[in-house]
């Protein structure tokens, strides 16, 4: 009886899909095993832990080269490397979340522009789009 996890099982164990199982072997985030003459290919058990490992990562913002940069760290041993790679990433997060509120901002004026305007042909948010 053959060891180890279908591409199937070790999907569902994972909380994945097959295809994205693919994607990151195409990547090199994830080993390929070797396909044995007469079978399927089986996968470790420990395959499931580093699928969790990069969907939690990604979810932290993390995209899949940083996310090979962290199992490399991970595999050196190098928390003084992994922590200014998540410094790095925050930094990162907290840019964007001040460019979302400024683009809120302005939204928001231009929708309480368009709802004090009278309604007529002029919009507001189309004039703003519009300029040079």
């Amino acid at each position: 009886m053959a060891t180890g996890l279908s591409i199937g099982k070790l999907a569902q164990a994972a909380g994945v899909n097959i295809e994205t199982i693919r994607y990151y072997q195409r990547r090199g985030l994830l080993d390929e095993p070797p396909k044995p003459l007469s079978g399927f290919r089986r996968y470790l058990p420990e395959q499931v832990k580093r699928l969790r490992f990069i969907k939690r990562a990604q979810a932290l913002g993390f995209t899949l080269d940083e996310v090979r940069a962290l199992l490399t760290l991970d595999a050196a041993c190098t928390c003084s490397e992994t922590r200014a790679l998540a410094v790095r990433k925050l930094a990162l997060i907290e840019r964007k979340i001040a460019d979302l509120v400024a683009m809120r901002q302005v939204l928001g004026g231009l929708v309480e522009q368009c709802d004090a305007g009278d309604g007529g042909s002029d919009c507001p948010i189309i004039d703003v789009l519009n300029r040079d």
